[in-house]
């Protein structure tokens, strides 16, 4: 079965060349360009993973982490950001992003992340942070 990926990101051109490079690698993506909109697809076909922006106009990545935290906490989120900060990636991993990356991301990357994640969900692990170590690669670490 193919995995159901939703992309979140305001910036519709990166959203669909990174939807097609997914799908080249055999996902099944839908993209969504705002907060609200994610939410809403979210109740009627949930995926299994979220790749989320951090800054979109109205509702932003960390309020749509939040949510989904609550709502639907079966869900892996993985935050990609062009304009993240260090106190963004430590916020976003707290509250549960499995993987955080900085833009541009490299594809093998995200998708190393991607499979990490559901890895950690059929090993029955109830925490989506799980797989965030290998993968919290937005900044340096001290």
């Amino acid at each position: 079965m193919r995995l159901k990926i939703l992309l979140v990101d305001d910036e519709q051109e990166f959203v669909e060349t990174l939807s097609e490079r997914l799908q080249l690698r055999d996902m099944d993506t839908h993209a969504v360009f705002d907060g609200k909109t994610a939410l809403t697809q979210v109740l009627s076909h949930p995926p299994q993973v979220m790749i989320i922006d951090l800054k979109m106009p109205g509702m932003d990545g960390i309020q749509v982490l939040q949510q989904i935290r609550q709502t639907h906490p079966s869900i892996r989120v993985i935050v990609l950001t062009g304009h993240g900060s260090e106190q963004d990636r430590k916020t976003c991993m707290k509250l549960g992003a499995c993987a955080y990356f900085q833009k541009p991301v490299d594809i093998d990357q995200l998708n190393a992340a991607i499979q990490q994640s559901q890895v950690n969900a059929r090993s029955g692990s109830s925490d989506p942070a799980d797989s965030r170590q290998p993968f919290d690669t937005g900044f340096p670490q001290p």
